[in-house]
């Protein structure tokens, strides 16, 4: 007998109804399957036709069918799959590539270092700066013959490709990997990018970096940008970068100036300046001249040159020589150190940003009176080494001119800044001894002078008289003046020599210390302190507030003495001494801080100083003042020209500083061992007399009275 079992009830769902619709949901495995059944329920008919075609193309290797070595031949069938396969894997490893490539950020600072260029003030070349010769020149300064000059040899299509060349890559590459050798296959935009972004490098790698960048400049940068950054960064030989820099080192002008012929001798060079310099050797001149035949028929037959204008140009342009460099030299080094610095602190450019370059520094500096003034004292280095060998070898020598308005015309800084790097004509080395003595007379003129503590000022003129005698005690409304030694301070005139009561105006005239000891203690040291200052001494060179600020306890340099001196020239007026005039960088205006115009003493008291000045030139050298050399004051009148010794106590140091024809001149001349300290020797008769020294003959050739 069989016994039946009921079959199992169905599970009961036990989470309810949220639970059911979970179960009832597909799973992620479940709706691929469902949409590629769907897909292949759609696409299958469609494509079913194609796949007998489809099973052709699937490789089936080695072949069936065939016998022998045709078993391992593919079928044309499997060379065109590969190949399709083979470009698209390209096309795919090409666009993820270029996708990937950025342009760089930090450019090469090799590339774009430009030299830094200084002018004269007639604007002719003085000197240039900086480890590489290149000058920037915006395109639009650039002609159109000397770009497509550039152009026809280089790449005429530029304008028209994408920035490169499949066709000049893959020769590149042939040569490259096939035969070990590198040859040019780059267009403008890439050789641009090499300049500019990447190195010199002859490798696949930096091929293929140089051809992706240039593709995204291309799209980046307008056609005129990249071709004004090549003409700017190129090498055209002789040590230039940039076309300008070869423009001047070949033809010795500025490329706005070239012509096609000349244009076109440059752009040979681009194949490489030490094949193509026609001046290196015959083998040279034959290639450059060959290859400039070639640029110019080339600029013909792509429309840039006309036939009629091509027959103008039959006769190669030889270039010059050798470059013309305008290099820093014996003196022009201490001109350009004197301009960059101030270049620098009145632009407010930064060390590193000079650095780079490609700026034009128009300095204030005159050539005609820098050669006079360099002359002069080159002459008196020579007839002191004659006279006293020995003696020679400590002398120094500090000389500068200044113009009435600030500006610095020549200066003097030494026999050669290669071998003496400090500059003689800004050094606060030695005192200013009695060539201070205007500075005192100022102030006592312009403020007034005090017998009492309380009392007021009484006005003090060029004919109020003061005691010229030697060894005058020097007093103060308390009485005589004792030092901290407790001696009484005595004033002493050069010689021992005493004058009696003598007028302030003469007293200058005829340099007697005394009077002016006395007057600077009456006006007070500090306003002659002030006086002196507000001139255009600086007051780190001013000497301590004692009755000896009066004979010249200073140390001005000779540029700021000959701005004191200016001051009074200029009717009182005052303008910081300055070097530059503008500065350009690659064309644009640099902006700059310039010097203003101050009231440093009253137009009265300035001229009086100023006719003292000229008593005192006409005293010691009559007829050196005449009227063939004027100087020309504020108010346009002619002035006769005017100056003053200075000498010191101890016999340190001779000064000579005057004013002729709007221009003031300081010269001074001193004997220092720097080998062993910077205290000032004895002259010993280095600079000759007081009436005829060597400061005054180096003034008088330089200002053109002697």
């Amino acid at each position: 007998m069989q016994i039946r079992v009921p079959p199992p009830p169905p599970p009961t769902a036990s989470g309810g109804r949220a639970d059911r619709r979970r179960s009832a949901r597909p799973t992620p495995r479940g709706r691929l399957v469902a949409a590629l059944t769907g897909l292949r329920d759609t696409l299958g008919p469609r494509l079913a036709p194609l796949a007998p075609y489809a099973r052709r193309l699937r490789p089936r290797y080695p072949r069936p069918g065939r016998s022998g070595w045709r078993r391992w031949v593919p079928s044309w069938r499997q060379w065109l799959g590969a190949w399709l396969t083979s470009f698209g894997l390209l096309s795919l490893f090409l666009v993820v590539a270029y996708a990937a490539t950025d342009i760089p950020t930090n450019l090469n600072t090799y590339a774009t270092q430009q030299d830094n260029v200084y002018f004269w003030s007639d604007g002719t070349p003085m000197a240039r700066t900086g480890w590489v010769q290149r000058q920037a020149m915006p395109l639009k300064d650039i002609p159109e013959d000397v770009r497509w000059a550039v152009l026809a040899a280089e790449n005429e299509s530029f304008y028209s490709d994408p920035g490169i060349s499949v066709k000049g890559i893959t020769r590149a590459l042939w040569r490259t990997v096939g035969q070990g050798d590198t040859e040019g296959g780059s267009t403008i935009t890439q050789q641009y990018v090499k300049n500019v972004y990447l190195n010199q490098n002859q490798t696949i790698s930096r091929k293929f970096t140089e051809a992706m960048i240039a593709l995204k400049l291309d799209n980046k940068m307008s056609k005129d940008e990249i071709l004004e950054g090549y003409l700017n960064t190129s090498w055209f030989g002789r040590g230039t970068y940039g076309i300008q820099r070869a423009s001047q080192a070949y033809y010795g002008k500025d490329v706005s100036k070239l012509n096609a012929s000349e244009a076109a001798m440059l752009a040979s060079l681009l194949k490489g300046a030490g094949l193509y310099d026609p001046t290196l050797s015959a083998a040279n001149h034959k290639r450059a001249e060959e290859r400039w035949t070639w640029i110019l028929d080339r600029m013909v037959k792509i429309g840039k040159l006309s036939p009629a204008e091509r027959a103008k140009y039959r006769t190669f342009p030889e270039p010059l020589k050798t470059a013309r460099v305008y290099d820093t030299g014996k003196q022009s080094d201490y001109l350009v150190e004197l301009a960059q610095q101030y270049a620098k602190k009145s632009a407010h450019i930064s060390d590193k940003q000079f650095d780079l370059g490609g700026y034009q520094i128009y300095t204030t500096f005159d050539r005609k009176r820098e050669s006079r003034l360099t002359d002069a004292v080159t002459k008196a280095r020579k007839q002191a080494k004659q006279d006293d060998p020995k003696g020679v070898k400590t002398a120094h020598y500090g000389a500068a001119s200044v113009a009435t308005d600030g500006r610095i015309i020549a200066v003097y800084g030494g026999p050669d800044h290669r071998t003496q790097g400090f500059n003689e004509s800004n050094a606060s080395t030695v005192k200013a001894g009695s060539a201070f003595l205007p500075f005192v007379y100022a102030a006592g003129l312009e403020h007034g002078v005090h017998k009492t503590r309380s009392g007021p000022a009484t006005p003090v003129t060029p004919q109020t008289l003061y005691n010229g005698d030697n060894g005058v005690p020097v007093t103060t409304p308390e009485g005589p003046y004792w030092d901290r030694s407790g001696k009484r301070v005595a004033a002493h005139n050069d010689g021992g020599q005493s004058y009696g009561q003598i007028s302030l105006g003469k007293a200058l005239a005829q340099s007697v210390n005394t009077p002016f000891m006395q007057l600077g203690m009456d006006t007070g040291l500090a306003k002659v302190r002030q006086t002196a200052e507000a001139a255009g001494l600086l007051p780190s060179s001013m000497g301590p507030q004692v009755p000896a600020m009066s004979l010249g306890n200073s140390t001005p340099s000779a540029i700021r003495m000959a701005s004191g001196y200016a001051t009074f020239a200029a009717q009182g007026q005052h303008t910081d001494p300055y070097s530059v005039l503008r500065i350009t960088r690659n064309g644009s205006v640099v902006r700059m801080d310039t010097p203003t115009e101050r009231r440093a003493v009253g137009a009265k008291v300035a001229q009086e100083v100023s006719q003292a000045l000229t008593d005192s030139l006409l005293t010691a050298h009559p007829g050196a003042a005449s009227p063939a050399a004027p100087t020309a004051g504020r108010t346009g009148a002619a002035l006769p020209a005017g100056g003053k010794a200075g000498t010191t106590e101890n016999d340190t140091a001779a000064w000579y500083a005057g004013t002729a024809d709007s221009v003031s001149t300081a010269v001074v001349v001193y004997r220092m061992d720097l080998a062993k300290s910077l205290e000032p020797l004895p002259l010993k008769g280095l600079a000759g007399t007081t009436n005829d020294s060597v400061p005054y003959v180096i003034w008088a050739k330089a200002t053109g009275l002697g």
